[in-house]
């Protein structure tokens, strides 16, 4: 296949996939428990979902290791195995995608900050170095450092993904409105600041995700394309901001509210379009028959 930034340059729009989680827990994961674990443990339903996205139409699916770090599976006496667990990720969802769809191998937040000494550089990037080579040795086509608020993270995060593979490394944020009308981080960083210095460390593709449904997304990507005009951007958004209502999160965002926004985000400058959390397979089949039928 052709790399990730070879098809975008010519014009062509790619379809994601959606939530993990969400489907995830729909299988029966339980609060506080492991879900890159589940790569051994519950492969059938991993592996389940992922051929769920592909079948709705993605032309990309992520792995179930966005909490693969050492760092993160320390709290569940897992850091031994990140290596394992990651690369057990890739392959299946190398097995779903085929040798027609691509893979991006999913690296999260570690939730500890450097500002506070809570962990050192060289550790973090130790960590994230563990997780993109076992990621790429499992079969990923690129590496997603995805649900990133803090740039000093995100750089030791694309330093070792560089370092430890030949693949193309993307980076998304996560933004919030603040009442200023501002998009920022929780670190206070802003899409503008975000596509500088990301761009700047090497990242092939930026984005952002999580947080946010289309409406949202479409003003952040217009600012990351007031900044820079080519670079390929990737957007997984929620399906809605999150409710809270008796106790339980609802995204209220339907399938067809979704796919009704899906060409004002493309003509905001998105190339890579999926979903994040409270998305389906139902919200990326909607989403995959707007963007087929384009001109």
């Amino acid at each position: 296949m052709e790399s990730l930034t070879d098809v975008v340059s010519k014009g062509k729009i790619l379809i994601s996939d959606g939530a993990w989680g969400t489907l995830l827990q729909r299988r029966g994961l339980q609060p506080g428990e492991c879900p890159e674990l589940w790569n051994v443990t519950h492969e059938d339903d991993v592996y389940a979902i992922a051929k769920s996205y592909i079948d709705a139409g993605a032309d990309i699916i992520l792995t179930n290791s966005f909490g693969g770090s050492p760092t993160k599976l320390k709290h569940y006496g897992l850091d031994s195995r990140a290596s394992e667990l990651n690369y057990k990720a890739a392959l299946i969802s190398r097995k779903a995608a085929g040798d027609n769809h691509y893979v991006l191998g999913s690296i999260g937040p570690t939730g500890i900050l450097l500002m506070m000494g809570e962990v050192s550089e060289s550790e973090l990037y130790e960590g994230f170095a563990i997780q993109a080579e076992a990621l790429m040795r499992g079969g990923a086509d690129a590496i997603l450092i995805e649900t990133m608020t803090d740039i000093d993270e995100a750089k030791i995060a694309i330093k070792a993904a560089k370092d430890t593979t030949n693949l193309i490394v993307i980076c998304t944020f996560t933004f919030e409105k603040t009442l200023s009308g501002e998009f920022k981080t929780m670190m206070g960083i802003t899409p503008t600041q975000m596509t500088k210095i990301i761009k700047e460390v090497g990242a092939d593709i930026i984005g952002t995700n999580c947080g946010n449904g289309f409406d949202q997304m479409i003003e952040i990507v217009k600012e990351i394309r007031s900044v820079d005009s080519s670079i390929p951007i990737l957007v997984h958004a929620n399906a809605g901001k999150p409710i809270y209502k008796d106790g339980i999160t609802i995204f209220p965002e339907t399938p067809e509210y979704m796919a009704s926004r899906v060409q004002l985000l493309i003509d905001s400058g998105a190339n890579i379009i999926g979903g994040c959390c409270g998305t389906t397979p139902t919200h990326i089949s909607a989403i995959a028959n707007v963007i087929r039928n384009l001109g």
